[in-house]
């Protein structure tokens, strides 16, 4: 099953690395994020990240001093049709920090991607991150699984 029919119904989450393989065009990712882009600006499918999506994009433009990088990865992030950046309020920053205390091996900027995935009511997260931890109701999908079975690996 392809990656698009995969995320099934409801809103998807979509974490930072998906981002960068979009803007940066990595060469065995963009077709499936370009796929999962295209999905999401055409109104087929409704997709939310966390605003520490932004921070994370923009410390390497900032730290090399590419403000047009910078200012690509806002404007995917601000101005993309059907993507919403969830907003990190103390509700989330709560069920983050309860996502972390359950679970000691998990990073800070992962619980907050999931407690905005679950305020948000996805149904997925698409990622590339092996470390994200599983939840109930919501279901984590690698995207290196997916480019796997595209390229035969």
């Amino acid at each position: 099953m392809g990656l698009i029919a995969e995320l099934g119904d409801g809103p998807v989450a979509i974490d930072t690395a998906l981002f960068i393989y979009f803007i940066e065009e990595h060469p065995v990712y963009l077709p499936l994020v370009e796929s999962l882009f295209v999905e999401v600006t055409e109104g087929r499918l409704a997709a939310v990240t966390s605003a520490i999506t932004l921070l994370e994009v923009l410390v390497v433009p900032y730290r090399a001093g590419d403000a047009d990088l910078a200012r690509r990865y806002e404007a995917l992030l601000t101005r993309s049709r059907g993507l919403t950046i969830v907003e990190l309020t103390r509700d989330q920053l709560r069920a983050a920090a309860q996502l972390r205390g359950a679970r000691p091996q998990m990073r800070t900027p992962d619980a907050l991607q999931l407690a905005a995935a679950l305020s948000a009511r996805c149904t997925a997260l698409v990622t590339n991150d092996r470390r994200m931890s599983l939840l109930p109701g919501l279901r984590i999908l690698q995207l290196g699984d997916h480019a796997s079975r595209a390229t035969g690996g």
